[in-house]
């Protein structure tokens, strides 16, 4: 029979001692320790695959709302199936202890990243596009996060981005259909997403929240877009566009003030990299972009003017040059896949021919 060992640490948590098992889900240590409780490292016995076991704090057990919303995270995300969203594989409760069973990440959050400063502008929209195209799928399906932050967002030591916490998703009616009959009754977790807005309650994390969260109206998908903008800002700049000195101060800036401009911080950045944050960052949602999709398409943009601007500055020195030429061939030769390549084969260079294929390919690479 498998077992259960608990003991309760001074902030109410469950402390799952290793070897337990939670069902047949044997833990293995923990990994991280937050306000609603905790996530450890374990196994699945049965599908022989390791996962990050998600328990919820002991205090909550009893808080309908909570035990909701720890729910809804739970069935929201195992809806949602892309690679820049955690993949969520079970939810259940064993001896009284709910548990969410996800796929185990290895890596940091965004916010681990960015502790030290600013990130390239490469790394930087590379981090976004993934975030974004994640945005593309739950936005589809009716789900609004509307609490992206950095804390939020994990890199994989593979350097994949993974939305991650759905608790305080909107979602819309139809995207959870619920089989229980009475939401409002059994207190489940429709009922909770149902209850997207309540007047004078901030729905997201200050700093990060969109114009219309911090006066309370209904948020759409548009208030992902502001967020992912505070976030873009923050990755490039090192700061976040809006902050005081508390967080009423901070919320009155959300509300009322424009940020620095990127290229006030640095005269080196791209002007259609600054005019993006700065239209995902419009106080009226109706001025932003309007859809992920849009957004991601912008940034896909960005992201081959950057690298055909690092690709024309390695063509400056001769290991460049024969790079871009390296490049070039294997673009050259993917083509080629799927012919009779019998008669095909890399043509014999001496180094000038070689410079001369080299710098053809720094001139395609620099348009």
């Amino acid at each position: 029979m498998f077992g259960l060992r608990t003991r309760f640490v001074e902030e109410d948590v469950a402390s799952i001692s290793p070897g337990s098992h939670l069902g047949r889900y044997e833990v293995h240590d923990l990994l991280a320790r937050g306000g609603m409780g905790e996530v450890y490292r374990a196994h699945d016995v049965h599908l022989n695959r390791p996962v990050a076991l998600k328990v919820l704090a002991p205090r909550f057990t009893m808080d309908p709302d909570r035990l909701a919303r720890f729910t809804q995270e739970a069935r929201t995300t195992a809806r949602l199936s892309h690679p820049n969203i955690v993949a969520v594989y079970d939810v259940g409760s064993h001896l009284g202890v709910p548990f969410v069973v996800s796929e185990l990440l290895e890596g940091s959050t965004l916010r681990a990243r960015i502790k030290t400063g600013a990130l390239t502008r490469y790394a930087a929209v590379g981090y976004t596009l993934d975030i974004a195209r994640g945005l593309v799928a739950a936005h589809q399906f009716g789900v609004v996060h509307r609490d992206l932050k950095p804390e939020n967002i994990f890199v994989t030591r593979e350097n994949r981005v993974k939305i991650l916490d759905f608790g305080l998703a909107k979602v819309r009616d139809d995207a959870l259909a619920c089989a229980c009959g009475d939401c409002e009754t059994n207190r489940c977790a429709n009922r909770a997403s149902s209850m997207s807005t309540v007047p004078g309650v901030l729905v997201g994390t200050v700093g990060y929240a969109s114009p219309e969260q911090v006066r309370g109206v209904s948020a759409d998908h548009r208030a992902d877009i502001f967020s992912l903008g505070i976030i873009l800002y923050e990755m490039l700049a090192g700061t976040v566009p809006f902050h005081g000195d508390s967080a009423v101060e901070t919320l009155h800036a959300i509300l009322k003030e424009e940020p620095i401009p990127l290229r006030d911080r640095d005269e080196q950045m791209p002007s259609h990299l600054d005019d993006i944050v700065r239209h995902c960052l419009e106080k009226d949602r109706d001025m932003r972009f309007q859809s992920a999709h849009d957004l991601a398409f912008s940034l896909e943009l960005v992201q081959r003017s950057l690298a055909a601007a690092a690709d024309a500055r390695a063509c400056r020195t001769p290991s460049g040059r024969f790079a871009a030429l390296f490049r070039l061939f294997r673009r050259s030769s993917n083509e080629l896949a799927g012919r009779d390549r019998s008669n095909y084969g890399p043509p014999a260079m001496n180094r000038s021919t070689a410079d001369q294929y080299a710098s053809t390919s720094c001139g395609v690479a620099s348009l």
